[in-house]
């Protein structure tokens, strides 16, 4: 049985009124009659109505996460981390796995713009999400190109494409090549590949580029893929944009007699505390999601407090190298 305002009101013995006041922090009322309509609440699990609420102007107090999927290690801290402080600060979250699915991530949209979420912090992989034009909320974008209007945060990516090179350089590396993800879309993680060839063309090296969807293929293709780039080299430092990449390319090495570091010296990049714990000997750049996650909410706070102060278009923050056996 679905608990009303009227039952609360019945049980503490005051007016509807009263009930709507307390839940709203709305009037004058005595600690009294706070503490009874409360109670009242507790006694039958009464839940205030977010939507209700926020129809009368009341921030609902939630946020939408949209996020590729929280399978994959890197998502799953970042979430990990949002959905833990956003809720310190009185925030509760609604999750969307939208992976390789446009129409699943526009479907979220629509349905966190129906239950008047105070904001949304994003980071989907899809390409072509008008709607992110046209939604009138607070919207802030971790490492994609959304909407001019949705700033962006994420790790200084051509900064770390460039370290990772840089330090396969300095472990003896002369032929360096990567493999990145899909670059089908202007998103910022490009500029991993854009600070591997500056490096490159600064000492006057020959690029090796492999690219493919990491989202779209399965672990089977990707392996075969993988194993058929490792046999056919001509490189001998690999630079991943990705650590689950990087796994897999260790794994293969092995099964191919590949020896790392000393034919093929490796490096990924994300530094999640599952890969630091369950791969140590993987050498990666390590991606500071503290420091991202504190600044998505502080700055979708601001955005919901205060719509019309002006935020930059991008925030970087500086990732550092985790040295490993790899490399």
């Amino acid at each position: 049985m679905i608990m009303k305002l009227t039952d609360v009101a019945e049980r503490a013995g005051v007016s509807p009124t009263t009930v709507s006041r307390v839940i709203n922090n709305y009037g004058s009322l005595s600690q009294k009659t706070i503490d009874k309509v409360h109670a009242a609440m507790k006694e039958l699990n009464y839940q205030p109505n977010a939507a209700a609420r926020s129809l009368q102007g009341k921030n609902t107090q939630l946020i939408g996460l949209l996020f590729p999927s929280v399978a994959h290690p890197f998502f799953g801290e970042l979430v990990d981390l949002l959905e833990t402080k956003l809720f310190a600060r009185g925030y509760k979250t609604l999750l969307c796995d939208c992976a390789s699915n446009s129409e699943k991530e526009r479907s979220y949209l629509k349905m966190l713009a129906a239950n008047k979420v105070d904001g949304i912090i994003a980071g989907a992989h899809n390409l072509g999400i008008q709607e992110y034009e046209q939604i009138h909320l607070p919207i802030l974008s971790f490492d994609r190109q959304l909407a001019t209007s949705i700033p962006i945060v994420g790790s200084d990516n051509f900064q770390g494409g460039y370290m990772a090179t840089e330090a396969l350089y300095q472990k003896g590396a002369k032929e360096i090549a990567i493999i990145t993800g899909s670059l089908a879309s202007n998103s910022p993680t490009n500029n991993r590949l854009q600070g591997y060839c500056a490096f490159l063309q600064e000492h006057q090296l020959t690029e090796h580029i492999f690219s493919f969807a990491s989202f779209e293929h399965s672990y089977v293709l990707k392996k075969r893929k993988i194993q058929q780039i490792l046999k056919d080299r001509s490189f001998d430092g690999l630079f991943c944009t990705d650590d689950l990449t990087a796994i897999l390319v260790w794994n293969s090495c092995q099964e191919l007699g590949i020896s790392l570091p000393d034919e093929l010296k490796l490096i990924g990049y994300d530094g999640t505390e599952f890969v630091q714990n369950f791969f140590p000997q993987l050498a990666t750049i390590k991606q500071p999601l503290d420091e991202i996650s504190d600044l998505l909410i502080d700055l979708l706070l601001c955005r919901i407090d205060s719509p019309e102060k002006e935020l930059d278009a991008t925030y970087e923050l500086p990732g550092t190298i985790i040295n490993g056996q790899s490399m």
